[in-house]
């Protein structure tokens, strides 16, 4: 039912408000409403927060957008993790109708005496609401006495009432008429990681590799993986995450680069998950045993960094479920049971789950596997394909997982349509891969930015990740090393999460075939055996580069935000230009990110800045202060530059004001 003061079109709410839009603690959270009413008079408007405690936070006083009539926008900020609601109240504003009217009629002589006596009468009600003795109070006391003075000219009179510390004071405490309340709606407030965080993968199996004079491969183990972390830590990392680390089926097993004739020393496919030596719950035994990965899991802690698990749900032909949980597949009619397929695509070493057959016996089963390892000090989850599984399911396990253990994390990895992977995000996956790794050009990049941060921000948080084992872009395969710089300057900076594949910091662009995104020697199939430290003594790596990003990912407050991104433009169209801000005052925090993207010439340009979006004026002047390079320059609107792909391909500029 409409109320008295109309609200409507509230953002954000998720599915109606049956699920909780997204929120992380510290993380200013947009709310938007359409707020009208009939006639002239004005009105206010405000947000007001309740927190998991159940106390009400003070009301935050919303503002006109600047752009849309009668939308009213403000930003609110929880401080504490867990479910939060937000309403919002909407009330007629007498003081604000009387200010408008008495700015026209004093001055023209109208209704002068009956303008102040009306004026006088709402003062007084203001000051009944206030402390006597407060500073407040002294205030709208002498705007009362001005009101009142008879023997002041109107023009001193009206002055008085004008002024801007009682306006301010009267915004600070508004009278309310017909107010209308609207929610609460929910939103859920996760900790930190959730939004903001730098993702680097590796395969244990590779890490600490080695090969005899006969060829043959020894596999790393989490003894040995373990000491690649501290490399990964000093390149600024906060999460390793790991593909799975489980026994590796046997049957049907995948040869190198896919091939379906392997030989007796390959090592198959970890996402073909199951074998004689156990399921999911297990460690595949070249790795180690359990206690190795808690002693892996401790070492990547004490280097501040937290171990991301893959949760693929499928099983190899001889995975132990095949046997005790039959249901938990499909069987053909031949009586065979179904392998994975996703045209042209065949995974005949994997099986995948009918969650239709025994959806409360996979539900069971999925939630020990899940909690088995978070017994094991795993808090984040990469979940392999959850498009191909029952949204249903993810509902109920997200939320059976929240309801204990509200610090784990779980990471989408669903490159599928729109709806899907938001409808995920809706119902409980914290962070979602995207659809960056094929946005290249510049208007996809810019329309894709603003998407993720303004449009689906409220149901799904992306993450930026580079490259990953299954695709490697043709920007990559033929850009040379200026490609890797200027996908990872974007990813770095669009995103307040991001990622990268191992083998990105060694320009690794080698397709398997013209066409394909898969690598050549695929990861996925086999051990590879990398050289990192003749890499790093002979230059060709770009882990410096990444560690850099990484830096000035920590030191700017506002790369560690999504909502906050303003596209401007560049006269080339393959100069990407946009900005990201934090903060009021000398708080604020503001980054522009300019971006050649074309990774075999030069460019030189002008830029364009939306300087009021900068909370500037159009005529302003500032330096900039280049976070990777280390020059300076005085910035205004309109800014050439110039940018060498043989050199630095982008400019990632601090503004210093002041």
């Amino acid at each position: 039912m409409v109320g008295r003061i109309p609200v409507m079109d509230v953002m954000p709410v998720v599915d109606l408000g049956r699920q909780p839009a997204k929120a992380t603690v510290g993380e200013p959270l947009p709310v938007s409403a359409t707020v009208f009413r009939e006639g002239h008079d004005r009105l206010g408007a405000e947000v007001v927060l309740t927190g998991p405690d159940g106390v009400r936070r003070d009301p935050v006083r919303m503002s006109k957008h600047r752009d849309v009539p009668d939308r009213y926008e403000a930003l609110v900020t929880p401080d504490a993790p867990g479910a939060w609601t937000f309403e919002i109240q909407a009330w007629s504003d007498p003081v604000a109708t009387w200010q408008h009217a008495a700015g026209l009629k004093i001055p023209a002589g109208v209704d002068v005496d009956l303008m102040f006596a009306e004026g006088r009468l709402l003062f007084e009600r203001v000051l009944s609401t206030l402390e006597a003795t407060s500073a407040d109070a002294q205030v709208v006391h002498g705007a009362i006495e001005a009101a009142a003075d008879l023997g002041r000219p109107p023009e001193a009179r009206l002055a008085v009432l004008e002024d801007p510390a009682l306006v301010e004071v009267l915004q600070r405490h508004p009278l309310r008429e017909l107010t209308t309340v609207e929610g609460p709606y929910p939103a859920f407030a996760d900790r930190r990681l959730a939004l903001f965080g730098s993702w680097y993968e590796f395969f244990p199996r590779s890490e600490g590799a080695t090969q005899a004079e006969d060829g043959t491969v020894t596999s790393g183990t989490f003894r040995t993986a373990a000491k690649r972390l501290d490399a990964v830590a000093e390149m600024g990392f906060d999460v390793i995450y790991l593909p799975p680390i489980h026994p590796i089926g046997e049957v049907n097993r995948k040869g190198r680069n896919n091939t379906l004739d392997p030989g007796p020393d390959d090592t198959g496919s970890p996402w073909a998950i199951g074998s004689k030596d156990g399921g999911h719950d297990a460690v595949h035994p070249d790795l180690g045993t359990l206690e190795d990965f808690d002693a892996f899991v401790a070492h990547a802690k004490g280097l501040g960094l937290e171990v991301a698990l893959d949760l693929a749900l499928q099983a190899a032909p001889d995975h132990p479920w095949v046997t005790t949980h039959p249901q938990f597949f499909t069987t053909r009619a031949d009586g065979t049971i179904a392998y994975a397929e996703n045209p042209p695509k065949k995974y005949q070493d994997i099986y995948p789950m009918n969650f239709d057959n025994d959806p409360v016996g996979i539900c069971r089963e999925v939630l020990r596997v899940v909690k088995h390892w978070m017994a094991h000090g795993v808090r984040v989850f990469r979940v392999d394909n959850p498009h191909t599984k029952p949204v249903a399911f993810w509902e109920w396990l997200l939320k059976e997982i929240r309801r204990t253990d509200p610090d784990v994390i779980f990471l989408s990895e669903a490159f599928t349509r729109p709806a899907m992977m938001h409808g995920l995000g809706a119902v409980g996956f914290h962070q979602s891969y995207t659809y960056f790794t094929w946005r290249t050009a510049k208007w996809e990049l810019e329309q894709y930015l603003l998407e993720v941060s303004h449009e689906s921000d409220h149901v799904m948080r992306p993450n930026f990740f580079v490259n990953t084992p299954d695709i490697l872009h043709a920007y990559l395969q033929y850009g040379g090393p200026a490609a890797f710089k200027i996908r990872a300057v974007i990813a770095a900076t669009g995103s307040p999460s991001w990622g990268v594949y191992a083998g990105y910091e060694l320009f690794e662009h080698v397709a398997v075939k013209p066409g394909s995104e898969e690598y050549l020697d695929s990861e996925k199939y086999q051990i590879r055996i990398r050289d990192w430290d003749a890499a790093g003594r002979e230059g060709r790596t770009l882990a410096p580069y990444l560690t850099r990003l990484n830096e000035i990912r920590r030191a700017h407050p506002a790369l560690q935000l999504l909502r906050n991104v303003t596209v401007h433009s560049s006269d080339d169209e393959n100069v990407l230009v946009f900005s990201k801000q934090s903060g009021e005052g000398t708080d604020q925090d503001t980054v522009i990110v300019v971006v050649n993207l074309d990774p075999h010439a030069t460019r030189e340009t002008t830029i364009h800045l939306d300087l009021p979006a900068l909370g500037m004026d159009w005529g302003a002047t500032f330096m900039v202060h280049d976070e990777i390079t280390g020059a300076e320059w005085g910035w205004s609107q309109h800014n050439y530059v110039r940018l060498d792909p043989g050199g630095e391909p982008a400019h990632v500029l601090s503004v210093r004001r002041g």
